[in-house]
């Protein structure tokens, strides 16, 4: 377990780069999932297709996902949490609602789900980085070029 949690010992420009994506992201998850975490079971209304429970997980995962990504904390759980409701969020706005990628009006697309999932498939692959608590309690592993 302690082998998932560390991250690879990457130069510290990469470090620093997964710091920006992770403070940014983090922060960015934190306000999406704060109006959700008011009303977990039900923030999508009660006409939602979604379930009560994988609602409030979204929610939970959104918010507290955030902020692990901000500290750098069990970052390859907290990005897992976050890919799955990404994964959601882009069919819900792709397929469901037919929204285009990306909407000149305005109005829904997928697009910003799409851009955090790819964050998320990134920090999972890559793990927090050097400037993280995953390092200070996890240490690190070597990189393999393969």
């Amino acid at each position: 377990m302690k082998r998932f949690f560390a991250p690879y010992n990457f130069p510290a420009s990469v470090d620093f780069a997964l710091l920006l994506i992770r403070l940014v992201c983090g922060y960015a998850f934190i306000l999406h999932g704060w109006g959700k975490i008011q009303n977990p079971m039900g923030w999508m209304g009660p006409d939602s297709f979604i379930p009560p429970v994988f609602q409030a997980l979204a929610a939970i995962s959104e918010f507290v996902g955030g902020i692990a990504l901000i500290l750098g904390l069990v970052t390859r759980l907290a990005s897992l949490g976050l890919l799955v409701t990404m994964l959601v969020a882009v069919y819900v706005h792709a397929v469901k609602m037919g929204d285009p990628f990306v909407n000149p009006k305005g109005a829904g697309s997928y697009e910003l789900p799409a851009v955090y999932l790819c964050v998320t498939v990134l920090l999972l692959a890559a793990g927090a980085g050097g400037f993280s608590l995953d390092k200070a309690l996890f240490g690190t592993r070597a990189v393999t070029l393969r």
